[in-house]
């Protein structure tokens, strides 16, 4: 298992009965973890110290529970900084766990001798962006909301990136991929973060069941001669990684290098134990 292991500002601090307990910065979220399937004796004394809390609806949705917390703060992750407010789904600005793969995806351009150009499709708020920007790399960020665009607009700001070479992007992925094919534009290496299933900017349907196959096939044409990498994410409960693996030694086989999978996943601190947080595949460069 991957595991973002590199954070000081946030903490998975126990988890049980289908939630977990987790710190941002100074303050103490519960959220619904749909993987957290057992009922653990809850040691730690903040799960009665909460600042939030996220309530799931059994008709679909939630909202929040708000005890003691700002509309909006910023937590760092090394010498990255990222804005932060809850809002719907639960969600509040950044997947933690992804840090595991911004710290791959950096080593990568780092070791590299000339500038990479990087695109990162579903680029939501932009870690992955801004980690590969810092690390050196030429970035192009998609992604269908402008909200989520603007977004990570200010957290390049907020880490003192705005004056590194970013194309910020508001666009459907798979209508902007098939634009740069006819373009005849290329990268060296790509990123994607694709939801389950969601709608683009102009209403535009994705299921990740039956667009990813041919999305990481078009993918393949935007890659230049000596690509460095190709990482897939996805959060869908039941894509084993294995599916990416598969998905990805089909699509790269005429490039020489390897191909690795394995869940992402961040440590608990009231056990030592691991909680899994999605499954990823990477293709990097031999």
């Amino acid at each position: 298992m991957w595991i973002a292991n590199g954070w000081r500002d946030y903490e998975v601090l126990d988890c049980s009965n289908k939630e977990k307990l987790e710190r941002w910065g100074r303050y103490i979220l519960l959220r619904p973890d749909p993987q957290v399937i057992w009922k653990s004796e809850k040691n730690d004394p903040r799960w009665n110290k909460l600042n939030a809390r996220y309530h799931r609806s059994k008709s679909g949705g939630g909202s929040w529970e708000f005890f003691d917390l700002p509309e909006e703060w910023s937590i760092k992750y090394k010498d990255l900084t990222f804005r932060l407010k809850p809002f719907s789904f639960k969600h509040t600005g950044i997947f933690p766990e992804q840090a595991a793969n911004w710290d791959w995806c950096a080593d990568k351009i780092k070791s590299c001798p000339r500038q990479i150009k990087v695109l990162n499709l579903f680029a939501y708020t932009g870690g992955a962006t801004l980690s590969a920007a810092r690390a050196g790399a030429a970035v192009t960020h998609v992604d269908a909301s402008k909200g989520m665009v603007g977004w990570g607009k200010e957290n390049a700001q907020l880490s003192g990136l705005s004056d590194k070479p970013i194309r910020w992007l508001v666009d459907d992925c798979i209508k902007f991929v098939e634009r740069e094919i006819r373009r005849g534009n290329h990268y060296d290496a790509i990123i994607m973060d694709p939801p389950s299933y969601g709608r683009g900017p102009k209403g535009e349907t994705w299921k990740i069941e039956d667009n990813l196959y041919p999305l990481v096939q078009k993918c393949t044409k935007l890659l230049s001669d000596d690509p460095i990498f190709f990482l897939i994410n996805s959060y869908t409960t039941g894509l084993a990684p294995g599916v990416l693996h598969y998905i990805l030694s089909d699509n790269m086989k005429s490039y020489d290098g390897r191909v690795s999978c394995d869940e992402l996943g961040l440590k608990v601190s009231s056990t030592g134990l691991t909680l899994p947080c999605g499954a990823c595949g990477r293709w990097e460069k031999c």
